[in-house]
């Protein structure tokens, strides 16, 4: 493996989870969206899903994609809050986004340190080429 597809690697996995942050951003963001496009149903929290990108049947990795954006089919809260405009008018009950900010938080945390960890490759790989090309003028 060649220091470029090193950082054609490490470049597409910077590219995925910059995206990954930028989706649960947005979760956070709708946490507390209770309407959607004017209809009455509550924001539902989005994921992204990677798959590593294949060069040939059996060869190694060649990065990481992002192959979709899908939306977490898990229930929401439902709040008793009759004086919502929300509100379910038979019920009195208001259905929040099933997006919880502590695991949001946690997962940004993990988006983070992986984005943080790419960057240390890439670093780390130009020092390697810098050095390689000291060694070659001397």
């Amino acid at each position: 493996m060649g220091l470029f597809s090193s950082m054609r690697i490490s470049g597409s996995a910077l590219t995925a989870q910059r995206l990954r942050m930028d989706v649960i951003s947005g979760n956070i963001a709708n946490a507390d969206t209770t309407r959607v496009n004017g209809q009455r149903q509550p924001y539902q929290r989005q994921q992204v899903v990677f798959a590593p990108m294949m060069q040939g049947a059996g060869s190694a990795g060649q990065g990481l994609q992002v192959t979709q954006i899908v939306k977490d089919q898990s229930a929401g809260k439902q709040v008793y809050d009759p004086a919502n405009p929300d509100a379910d008018p038979n019920t009195g009950m208001v259905a929040y986004p099933n997006v919880d900010t502590t695991t949001e938080m946690t997962d940004m945390l993990s988006a983070t340190r992986a984005y943080e960890a790419n960057v240390t490759v890439l670093d780390s790989i130009k020092q390697m080429a810098q050095r390689s090309i000291d060694l070659g003028r001397a």
